[in-house]
């Protein structure tokens, strides 16, 4: 009778001491997921299991902002539940592995059963957890897991979105140093458009109108893509306009540009840039154009009354791209722009247009461009998008920008 009275306590205390230690378990995971700050989870769990348990202290290994295995911020110990002073937190990794505890290692596995880190626990020699404790401890690290993951994640959004911002204000810096409005050239018309296949992009455009009445205009593009490409730009701009505004001859300007740009360093080099100078002076009607390594431009010719359809030009490069090698030379020609004649320049982002495997490529952008029938610069750029719309079956994958120069017939 006394047995059966001694058991059925023994049962009731066991039977207590788990719900007990249930409810520990459940607010311990209230705790963990009360926040999604990283720091805090880890710190909230490690708090946890030295409480709970009242063990000598626990740590995580193999975390970003580790010291060595342990983060001094990231190690709890017993003393600091208590309030007592620890002189020196700095060593603390030390004072885990040298003291006289047994370290007891919990893996934590992302959702694809990878282990990330582990949570360690520390507790005197002499000491042996019970199962109970165990289960608490393996089923702790199983909700940690989860916790941090969440944490993570949440950090990784905030980054994103902060990214995010950033390219977004850097696109609105890009867009802004695009011309706001065309010059008003008497007896032209004039139009561009610049779309970038990402946030920012590597392609350039600028026309500078002087007070001689001469319009410097280019259109570049630097090799690659992105953000890398579109700070190139940046810096070219800034000189561009520098030695423009300084009264640089166009010759002379492409000329210093390579030079500066090759100078700048072998990423620079990396991120060379095909351009395209030109100088339009409507006292004569003539262009002057020194072409940089960049595509061909097309000048096409109108057709007058009684004339059979005059061949297109194309102007083409008479030098590697600026920053390519330092030093190469250049070509400057000159051509008549009587009425009617309009010019494209344009980056590769415009040939470069895939259905499949067939590229839309330069001869079709050629005719695209000599046969349209509209009167105006915008126009013609609408009807050139709207082809290449419509070729296209796949994502943008590079900055476009083009402009046409027309004269008025």
């Amino acid at each position: 009778m006394i047995e059966q009275q001694f058991s059925r306590e023994d049962e009731a205390l066991f039977a207590q001491t788990q719900v007990a230690r249930l409810q520990a378990l459940l607010e311990a995971g209230r705790n963990i997921h009360s926040t999604i700050a990283l720091e805090q989870v880890l710190k909230t769990v490690l708090q946890v299991v030295v409480r709970e348990l009242e063990l000598n202290g626990a740590f995580f290994t193999h975390f970003p902002y580790s010291y060595g295995d342990v983060a001094p911020a990231l190690l709890v110990l017993h003393q600091e539940l208590e309030g007592d002073p620890i002189d020196n937190l700095g060593d603390s990794s030390a004072y885990a592995i040298a003291g006289s505890e047994t370290l007891l290692r919990f893996p934590l596995h992302d959702k694809n059963g990878v282990t990330f880190t582990e949570l360690v626990v520390l507790h005197p020699s002499g000491r042996v957890l019970s199962l109970d404790e165990l289960d608490f401890l393996e089923s702790l690290a199983l909700q940690s897991a989860v916790a941090i993951e969440n944490a993570r994640f949440h950090e990784r959004t905030i980054k994103w979105q902060r990214l995010e911002s950033d390219l977004e204000s850097a696109r609105s810096v890009q867009r802004s140093l695009l011309p706001q409005k065309m010059p008003q050239i008497p007896g032209y018309s004039l139009a561009m458009r610049s779309v970038t296949c990402y946030a920012v992009g590597g392609d350039y455009l600028d026309i500078v109108p002087m007070a001689s009445g001469v319009t410097t205009i280019v259109v570049a593009d630097v090799a690659g893509k992105g953000l890398a490409s579109a700070l190139v730009s940046v810096s070219f701009r800034s000189a561009f306009r520098a030695m423009v505004n300084s009264g640089v001859p166009l010759l002379e300007i492409a000329t210093r540009m390579n030079l500066l740009h090759n100078g700048e360093g072998e990423e620079s080099r990396r991120r060379y840039v095909t351009a395209i100078f030109l100088q339009l002076d409507p006292s004569n009607d003539t262009i002057d154009v020194v072409n940089a390594g960049h595509n061909p431009a097309f000048l096409v010719q109108a057709c007058l009354p009684g004339d059979t359809n005059p061949l297109p030009q194309k102007i083409h490069a008479s030098g590697t791209p600026v920053g390519l090698l330092p030093f190469s030379t250049y070509k400057i020609e000159r051509f008549p722009l009587p009425k009617g004649a309009r010019l494209l320049l344009y980056t590769d982002g415009l040939t470069e247009v895939f259905r499949g495997e067939e590229e839309f490529g330069e001869e079709r952008l050629l005719r695209s461009f000599q046969d349209c029938t509209s009167n105006t610069s915008e126009q013609i750029l609408d009807t050139l998008w709207s082809e290449l719309d419509a070729f296209c079956d796949q994502e943008q994958s590079d900055d476009m920008t083009a402009l046409v120069l027309q004269r008025q017939p």
